[in-house]
């Protein structure tokens, strides 16, 4: 046995077994500790990036999006794909904000980096902070965001509203706590283009690979 921490863990085959849209379920095998070789299944996603967005009354700035796979409208941070080749993650960040608010921020950093459920997919996310809101053009919403409804709360009950069990979806959640804890510790943040090593690629690759391939 290999002492703990030092095992190379070898993908030693690996099979696609769906590419969809929005993401791919890969079969891995992988070398284990003791000689042994196990599957795992693997989801792989684009990265994603969200924003808590505070305004000049010190509010919270949310979205409530019906969510078709809980089939409930749950409390949200402005969040979205990187689906596009190249794009900058915080170029999407004010594009989604945008998008699903008409909002635009004149101060940006880095709240947090979250690796969403490593047991079984590579998605991650990366939360900004932005301050110094201002109004901008928002695009036309359509499917599910041409339901969405604009929630402005309070800091404090945001932190409230996500221990009670009132905002449930996990960014929103990582961003409340994120945003609370840094003010409650007077952390500084990183700059807003601060390397985000996390970032999963393999997806957007796949999917670039497969427009090629067409073509």
């Amino acid at each position: 046995m290999t002492e703990p921490g030092s095992h190379d863990f070898e993908t030693v085959a690996s099979e696609t077994v769906y590419s969809g849209a929005i993401l791919a379920l890969r079969l891995d095998r992988v070398a284990m500790p003791g000689a042994k070789v196990v599957e795992r299944e693997v989801i792989e996603h684009h990265a994603a990036v969200a924003v808590a967005a505070v305004d000049g009354a010190d509010n919270l700035v949310l979205i409530r999006q019906y969510r078709h796979p809980v089939g409930a409208r749950l409390l949200e941070l402005p969040a979205g794909l990187l689906d596009v080749p190249g794009e900058d993650a915080l170029d999407a960040a004010a594009r989604e904000l945008a998008e699903e608010t008409g909002l635009a921020a004149r101060e940006w950093s880095v709240l947090v980096d979250v690796a969403l459920s490593p047991g079984f997919t590579d998605e991650a996310l990366r939360i900004y902070l932005a301050r110094d809101l201002f109004e901008t053009h928002r695009p036309e919403p359509e499917f599910e965001e041409a339901d969405l409804e604009l929630v402005r709360m309070p800091v404090g009950a945001a932190v409230r509203a996500a221990l009670a069990g009132e905002i449930a979806n996990a960014t929103a959640v990582a961003g409340v706590l994120a945003l609370a804890a840094a003010r409650a510790g007077d952390i500084p943040l990183r700059p807003a283009d601060a390397p985000w090593p996390g970032q999963p690629s393999t997806f957007l690759r796949r999917k670039a690979a497969e427009h090629d391939a067409r073509g």
